[in-house]
């Protein structure tokens, strides 16, 4: 799937759909945007915005997040040319199996998964420990 194109914001009836993982209390028709705290790593501005195409991902982003609001999965529709991220794809899983992008254009949020199964405490805790060992050793979980 080509991601870095123009036909890629047409209408379709087969669009991807894509989510996006946070605490953050949103309503349909707000948008995601870089230069607000992340919710990740030392909590900087962001320069990138992240979105999937798969639900498991987006879970967990919204496990994943800081801040004390309940976990959320927005269904969102990018505005503008997406591209691999990198955190995951060039590191971790070659080929982009997880469907993990980012952009520096805002996302238009247009539902919200309302239920779904998260992760087990075990295998969430097992990430948080893992991402605070990493940091610890000052390697960043996002590099912008």
């Amino acid at each position: 799937m080509e991601n870095k194109s123009e036909n890629n914001l047409m209408p379709s009836p087969f669009k991807q759909t894509y989510f996006h993982g946070t605490k953050v209390d949103l309503q349909i028709g707000n948008f995601i945007q870089t230069g607000i705290s992340s919710n990740y790593g030392q909590k900087n501005k962001a320069t990138y915005i992240y979105l999937t195409a798969t639900l498991d991902a987006a879970i967990w982003g919204a496990e994943l997040a800081s801040g004390e609001g309940r976990e959320r999965i927005y269904v969102v529709e990018p505005t503008g040319i997406i591209e691999d991220d990198p955190n995951l794809t060039d590191k971790k899983f070659p080929g982009n199996p997880t469907m993990s992008y980012r952009s520096k254009h805002p996302f238009k949020v247009v539902g919200e998964v309302t239920i779904w199964q998260g992760h087990s405490a075990e295998q969430v805790k097992a990430m948080k420990d893992g991402l605070a060992k990493l940091a610890e050793q000052g390697i960043e979980a996002i590099e912008d």
